[in-house]
């Protein structure tokens, strides 16, 4: 069993980066709005600095357009913030064209005291479908659960590859209705099936997901594979206390694209060296 690699060198550098653009771009924001206050202020003539004769620089149309810049700004930095810190394909992606074998996939937790019910019948029961794994959206309960503690789910990748990494995320304990993250994965184990999602088991690696690390926790496998996967089976094998279900948030799958010609299988570049961060 091995515990998760959180960060590469490379995505660290990459947040850097994004951490001092955001500084930079906060005090472009701070210098405008300081100008918009003087200019509603007046503090400022019409040919100040050397402007050419014109619209003053405190009327209306200037401070709507300093209001602009300020507001495109903003929404830039909440984008940089909103990046994909992982930084590589993810080739469980649902809309890219992932799937869930439900036959091989075990059978989703069902709560009936969620059921949505019509004059006092109950007629569906509030849950998700396994394929909510591979999907961003990982707000409080947008994850698919199963009962206890130990489940498996098959995923047909949006095309071949050569594994080299999976990616496991959960909410925070902060956020969490509850105020735990008992029912988030604990060790889990990934394997890549063979020959079209069916037959001869292959083991990639075993895992541990830390609760009280990252949310979002990458893992290098830890076998390598000679040839491309259509198929990989994700298998928790416990998780962090829970007695009744168990959480999949999200689950990602990395790896290199088999070749375009010839159905051969590209040979996988070496993984990123990872550095564990987990406190």
């Amino acid at each position: 069993m091995v515990q998760g690699f959180i960060i590469t060198r490379t995505e660290s550098q990459t947040l850097e980066h994004n951490f001092r653009e955001i500084l930079s771009l906060i005090e472009q924001i701070a210098v405008l709005k300081a100008l918009l206050r003087d200019m509603r202020h007046g503090q400022h003539g019409p040919h100040a600095a050397g402007e050419p004769p014109g619209e003053p620089p405190g009327a209306p149309g200037h401070a709507e357009l300093i209001d602009q810049e300020t507001s495109n700004l903003v929404n830039y930095i909440l984008k940089k913030l909103r990046e994909d810190q992982v930084q590589m394909a993810d080739y469980a992606l649902k809309s890219a064209g992932a799937s869930v074998i439900e036959a091989g996939t075990s059978e989703s937790y069902r709560n009936d005291k969620a059921k949505l019910s019509w004059h006092g019948i109950g007629f569906l029961s509030h849950e998700m479908p396994p394929d909510a794994m591979l999907q961003p959206d990982v707000h409080p309960g947008k994850c698919w659960a199963f009962p206890g503690s130990q489940g498996h789910a098959l995923v047909k990748l949006a095309m071949k590859i050569v594994p080299t990494a999976v990616t496991l995320e959960h909410i925070p304990e902060k956020v969490s209705p509850s105020g735990s993250v008992s029912s988030a994965p604990k060790e889990f184990s990934v394997h890549g099936i063979l020959k079209e999602c069916e037959g001869e088991e292959i083991f990639l690696g075993q895992f541990l997901y830390n609760n009280t690390g990252a949310t979002i926790q990458t893992f290098e496998l830890q076998h390598e594979v000679s040839e491309s996967l259509l198929c990989v089976k994700l298998k928790i094998l416990s998780n962090w206390g829970h007695t009744k279900y168990t959480c999949v948030y999200r689950f990602r799958v990395h790896g290199a694209p088999a070749a375009a010609q010839g159905g051969a299988s590209a040979q996988a570049p070496p993984p990123p060296a990872l550095t564990g961060l987990n406190p």
